[in-house]
């Protein structure tokens, strides 16, 4: 499915007297930050609004930039298309769900932009989405951030051997295997871009009868990896597997890669730091499966101190909200400073999307994607007051209505019926019913 590039809407705001955190230029008192269609334009003190400029006094307030999630399923509802062990060719951007309510549950915790993840039941699995938040359409394309470059999701360890070569005996069936099926993917993809280069190289000679080769939309995928037009995300655990991934990666010129889950990445640090784009952790779960049993809560401080472009993500409708509560758990587990700590939420997983030019750190030229927080951001006390996306306000604390469901989820829990005296009369009669008939059947085959 193929969605027209979203006439999304951009606003204007004057910020005043705020804490403003830019996360990549330092922390500034009492400054202000002014937005103009979707814009930061100017960041500096005493700032006067242009004309037809809404201002907001953030006297006392912390702002900061929107915070993103880089490995996410929000939006999403079946996420695995477990079919085969390399699915290259599915794509999260034609399932996107605008409705739901996730999305503003995000913005409630101060997050704009999220990576919409295929799951990890396949060594390759499908394309990711990368998602503003921009809650409120009902157009899909609405919130796909288009000029955010491709991803796509790989699975090292159980989740792909257990369920190919455990349940039904196909490839891989042990984490060997998993490393074999990339290495005869790509090596077939190779071929693949061999034939359609001799192709183009003849099809010019006069005389020529040579016969297009059939397009595979699969190997072109992996041969888009190949030629680093796609970002490799990959889940991964243990650490003799984050390195084999990188040997792999390696040995077939690939560049673009970034490990997620990572929990053993501090033990590979350095080679992760080296020849990777970095890691995406959770600051400290593990120990929820037995392949995932040892980590540290330390990981995100190792590999930060190692020099890994190091991130912290939700995988979690739940935990998305609370990103800037896991960032400070680096303070406690590592050290880091208030710049590093948000720089896990912000500028690190922009850069681990490729997107870091447009957002992630508050600074003139970027996309306004701007969070206001009552207290500073890495408090247990923090709350987001105001969230917004390309200066448009999207989450307000204090205006919103309590319930901003668009639609009521077919899937989602429901609150169960009153009982009340009435309809528990009902309910009896019915049973009475039932047990009517079944004694007339039982005397009916007796």
């Amino acid at each position: 499915m193929q969605f027209a590039i979203a006439q999304t809407p951009k606003g204007s705001i004057l910020i005043k007297n705020a804490t403003v955190i830019t996360v990549t230029k330092g922390t500034l008192e009492n400054t202000d930050v002014l937005v103009q269609d979707g814009i930061i334009r100017r960041i500096d003190q005493n700032i006067s609004a242009p004309s037809g400029v809404q201002t907001i006094d953030a006297s006392g307030k912390y702002v900061m930039p929107g915070i993103i999630d880089a490995h996410s399923h929000v939006a999403l509802d079946v996420v695995n298309e477990a079919t085969a062990p390399i699915v290259a060719e599915v794509r999260m951007k034609d399932v996107v769900n605008p409705y739901e309510i996730g999305i503003y549950r995000a913005l409630a915790g101060g997050v704009t932009v999220s990576h919409a993840m295929h799951g990890s039941a396949n060594v390759v699995g499908g394309q990711n989405a990368t998602l503003k938040h921009r809650w409120g359409s009902s157009n899909p394309a609405d919130i796909i951030m288009e000029d955010a470059p491709r991803t796509i999701k790989f699975a090292l360890g159980e989740n792909p051997t257990r369920v190919h070569g455990r349940g039904n005996g196909i490839q891989p069936r042990s984490r060997m295997g998993v490393e074999a099926i990339l290495r005869n993917g790509f090596s077939e993809a190779l071929q693949y871009k061999k034939r359609w280069a001799d192709y183009n190289a003849a099809k010019s000679q006069k005389g020529n009868t040579m016969v297009a080769p059939e397009y595979d939309e699969r190997l072109q995928t992996l041969v888009d990896i190949l030629d680093g037009k796609i970002i490799i995300h990959c889940h991964s655990y243990r650490a003799d597997e984050i390195y084999m991934l990188i040997n792999v990666a390696r040995d077939f010129g690939i560049k673009k890669l970034v490990f997620q889950h990572t929990n053993e990445g501090f033990k590979v640090a350095p080679e992760i730091a080296e020849y990777t784009m970095g890691a995406s952790v959770f600051a400290d779960w593990w120990a929820y499966k037995f392949e995932v049993y040892y980590s540290t809560a330390f990981n995100a401080a190792i590999l930060q101190k190692n020099g890994a472009i190091t991130s912290i993500n939700s995988d979690s409708a739940e935990l998305i909200r609370h990103l800037y509560h896991e960032a400070a758990k680096t303070q406690r587990y590592g050290g880091m400073t208030d710049d590093e700590a948000l720089a896990m939420i912000t500028i690190n997983p922009a850069k681990q999307l490729g997107i870091d030019d447009k957002v992630g750190s508050l600074e003139e030229g970027k996309q306004a994607d701007i969070v206001i927080f009552e207290g500073h951001p890495l408090s247990s006390y923090a709350v987001p007051q105001m969230t917004f996306v390309d200066g448009v306000k999207y989450f307000d604390i204090k205006e919103d209505k309590d319930d901003q469901r668009q639609q009521v989820s077919a899937t989602e829990m429901v609150e169960p019926i009153m009982l009340t005296e009435e309809n528990h009369r009902c309910m009896q009669d019915t049973e009475h019913l039932f047990e009517t008939a079944n004694a007339l059947f039982s005397l009916h085959n007796h």
